[in-house]
């Protein structure tokens, strides 16, 4: 029995082994389903609705625009907005004429967004008028279109945003800016569109989406998702939980659509359910909780800090969560005191996933059964595959029990990164891909290890930062816990714990130390701790241990340098010194000289 039909013994009732992916574009599933429909509401945005009728006939009219643009099969047309409805058409009329849709963070420094820009070559951009000032690189170089977020907001709201006094002016700021003259209106070309009413030849296996992850040159590579790719990946979501009613449920795109997360589970698995999608331009818990009691949710994605934050605002503002009957976490490991409350709190389910950009993203899931263990993994989604191999030799798998990277194959994965052959084939192996994080199969689950580029060789020795990490975050005065190996020439690494403390309180290494060794190996413990006042962080929420170790080393480096000059201003002095000793023995002596010459006249 393979692995993977071992680790699917813990399906939940009525989940199938394998899902069909339909035959269609990711447009025409959004088509297919208004047809179904039309009435219902798609999008919502601050309380402002659009059905899935009128979603389409926006989407051909943007179509119309694209193409007027020059957009043709194959062009990438990039994007870099917040969550809006100008956001979901834009991606749809891209499809639509067969184009490749590119993600962007509006919040990304210029530099990477020029890096990114340089990669993939688009000439064709939508973007937020707050982050138009970003792209003044391509003022003569591409079609930029300006989206005005408050332009999808209601009537009433847009009046109140007009109002001459502060707090108007102030939220009026915060969501807009006036556009530079070289762009175009996005909003009014849309709306003064007529419909394409022509079809294109797009097949489901045509990309359909560069999405920006990490890349190992320190430039964000574009991962290259077709159309089926992610068909599959919200295929097999809907299969995971198929106590979802098509046609009735209120999903809350919170996650931004730059994130695969947020572009596949948060919107589109919405949209292909037939479900009412309320979008988020950010995490904001008072802006979610108000729209709980207006809109109750029953489908929500997130993040661990989503929940927590959520649940603290949502008892002093006393909202009633019961709606949300399913959750999803991701990202980063879920505590099992968390998801416990916040099932307290919802009486409903929430499971957790596992995932990467390069498999449209989820690979495994905790079932929705009695027998999911918080913090693991999970197993397995439907039509996937996992074997855990030796990392220096994927072909070999290691023995039950024992760590080894996980690797996976399955319709979701996808076919490489735009023009990055060399890292393509670093990621995938004889058709499995190569997920880089080290696990192990523990009670029938998969479980995190670590990340196997962030594994610390301490004097020949494999340490796990998470290992250390669990071991020191509960510890009385550690408030946070990033660890992370520095070079320590021919020992390899020394492990250094990161620490954020807890108000008022002092810890020393020998006190880490002492607190760690009762769960860790020796050769594992702390050797160097550095205090920080805050962790990096992704947009998500999740720690970047790699920023860690680029803020330490920086701060060693400017340390270093200091001391250089210390040094240097010591031996100045000590020359100075020097010359001022030369200068009083010369004139001592030349006194003495001149006492013994008149001593001699005497």
């Amino acid at each position: 029995m393979s692995l993977t039909d071992d680790l699917r013994r813990g399906y939940a009732p009525g989940v199938a082994l394998e899902v069909s992916i339909p035959e269609l574009t990711l447009p025409q599933m959004v088509e297919e389903v208004a047809r179904r429909y039309p009435q219902r509401v798609a999008l919502d945005f601050f309380s402002r609705s659009i059905t899935y009728a009128q979603l389409v006939d926006r989407v051909r009219r943007a179509a119309s625009v694209l193409a007027r643009a020059g957009v043709a099969p194959g062009d990438r047309v990039a994007l870099m907005m917040p969550n809006c409805p100008q956001h979901v058409i834009a991606i749809l009329a891209t499809m639509t004429l067969g184009g490749i849709v590119v993600e962007h963070n509006p919040l990304s420094p210029v530099l990477e967004i020029k890096k990114e820009f340089e990669a993939h070559g688009a000439r064709v951009v939508i973007a937020w008028e707050k982050s138009i000032d970003k792209l003044a690189f391509l003022k003569d170089e591409a079609t930029v279109f300006s989206v005005d977020l408050t332009r999808a907001m209601p009537g009433a709201t847009q009046f109140l945003l007009r109002l001459p006094v502060k707090a108007a002016k102030e939220k009026r700021t915060a969501l807009s800016a006036k556009p530079p003259t070289w762009t175009r209106s996005w909003d009014r070309e849309v709306m003064q569109s007529p419909r394409w009413l022509n079809e294109r030849p797009v097949s489901p296996d045509d990309l359909a989406l560069l999405i920006h992850t990490g890349g190992t040159t320190g430039i964000p590579k574009g991962a290259a998702l077709t159309h089926r790719n992610i068909l599959a990946n919200i295929a097999q979501s809907i299969a995971w939980v198929p106590v979802l009613h098509e046609g009735a449920e209120v999903f809350y795109c919170v996650l931004p659509l730059f994130h695969a997360f947020g572009f596949t589970i948060g919107l589109f698995a919405g949209l292909r359910l037939g479900a009412s999608v309320a979008l988020f331009p950010k995490f904001d818990t008072t802006m979610i909780l108000t729209s709980q009691k207006r809109l109750p949710c029953t489908f929500f994605l997130g993040v661990p800090p989503m929940y927590e934050r959520l649940l603290k605002t949502a008892e002093t503002m006393d909202v009633d969560l019961s709606s949300m009957t399913f959750s999803l976490s991701g990202a980063m490991p879920l505590s099992g005191e968390l998801a416990k409350r916040w099932e307290e709190a919802t009486g409903g389910l929430m499971v957790e996933g596992y995932g990467m950009t390069e498999a449209s993203p989820i690979i495994l899931g905790s079932p929705l059964s009695d027998s999911r263990r918080p913090g693991a993994l999970g197993i397995p989604f439907p039509s996937t595959q996992v074997r855990i191999v030796d990392p220096e030799d994927p072909g070999v798998d290691v023995p039950e029990g024992e760590i080894g990277e996980l690797i996976v194959k399955g319709p979701q994965v996808f076919s490489g990164y735009w023009e990055r052959p060399e890292e393509t084939a670093e990621a995938l192996w004889n058709g499995w891909l190569r997920t880089g994080d080290l696990v192990r199969v523990q009670d029938g689950f998969i479980h995190m290890a670590d990340r196997r580029k962030e594994m610390i060789n301490a004097s020949g020795f494999n340490v796990y930062p998470s290992q250390v990490e669990d071991a020191v975050r509960d510890m009385p005065g550690v408030r946070d816990i990033a660890v992370i190996g520095l070079p320590a020439g021919s020992a390899g690494e020394n492990v250094v714990a990161a620490i954020v403390l807890e108000a008022g309180a002092s810890i020393t290494l020998a006190d880490v130390r002492q607190w760690a060794e009762k769960s860790i190996a020796h050769y594992a413990l702390p050797r160097q701790i550095v205090v920080m006042t805050e962790l990096p962080r992704s947009q998500l929420g999740k720690v970047m241990r790699k920023k860690v170790r680029e803020q330490i080393l920086d701060t060693a480096d400017s340390v270093l340098t200091a001391a250089g000059q210390v040094r240097n201003a010591a031996d100045q002095m000590r020359s100075a010194a020097d010359q001022v000793r030369s200068a009083a023995d010369s004139a001592a002596a030349s006194a003495a000289a001149k006492l013994r010459s008149l001593k001699n006249r005497e």
